[in-house]
């Protein structure tokens, strides 16, 4: 297996790497991008704090998700998803570019996450709500029986959600409620109708393993 030498430290020390900066996403590495940025993942400096690399963490039992992200975004990543016994995690970290760069002036506010006015052209990709539901995204099951569908947008403000819950019904006809949980909102989906479009829309792009969440 061919090894990248590793960006690190004050130093870039291939011109492999600065290559690699200037290549652009494909559409599958950008939703799982944008998708990661709404759900579990963050953009972090690097060194010199002039670009940002993604970073994502999902427990062990997500080790076949994360080896997905892994392998979809291998080109930019420098080693294997590393195991972090004290929390029972697997993390991915890219090499930074300017792509993510551009992507944390759009997602992030005085360095918090944030929903920006323009998030609907991001979500026109289904592959984008697909890798969020599998971040944040749950079956809601009572009584054995399906009922509905969370998104754990908890890290947003009420009208982030309202925003969020405006373009999944503008685009898809997706209808979304804003549930209060621990004094924070989170998308709901409860008509019978919705979860059937969502389903409809993301199934094609859920893992195997992610299934589960489909309820």
């Amino acid at each position: 297996m061919k090894v990248i030498p590793r960006e690190a430290g004050r130093v870039t020390y291939s011109t492999e790497i600065r290559n690699l900066k200037k290549v652009p996403f494909t559409s599958l590495q950008r939703a799982l991008v944008i998708g990661s940025i709404l759900g579990d993942g963050c953009l972090c400096e690097n060194w010199s704090k002039t670009n940002y690399r993604l970073f994502i963490n999902h427990c062990i039992e997500q080790k076949e998700y994360i080896s997905w992200k892994y392998d979809v975004l291998k080109n930019y990543i420098l080693s294997e998803p590393r195991y972090y016994a004290r929390n029972n995690s697997l993390t991915i970290r890219t090499i930074s570019h300017s792509e993510l760069s551009e992507l944390r002036d759009t997602f992030y506010r005085d360095k918090q996450k944030i929903i920006p006015q323009n998030i609907k052209k991001f979500l026109e990709d289904p592959r984008v709500i697909a890798i969020w539901f599998m971040d944040d995204g749950n079956a809601i099951i009572r009584n054995a029986n399906h009922i509905g569908y969370h998104i754990n947008t908890q890290s947003f403000t009420r009208e982030e959600n309202k925003l969020l819950a405006e373009c999944l019904y503008a685009l898809y006809g997706i209808s979304a409620t804003l549930e209060q949980n621990h004094g924070r909102y989170r998308l709901a989906i409860w008509k019978q109708d919705s979860r059937k479009k969502i389903r409809n829309l993301i199934e094609p792009y859920i893992l195997k393993d992610m299934y589960y969440k489909l309820g």
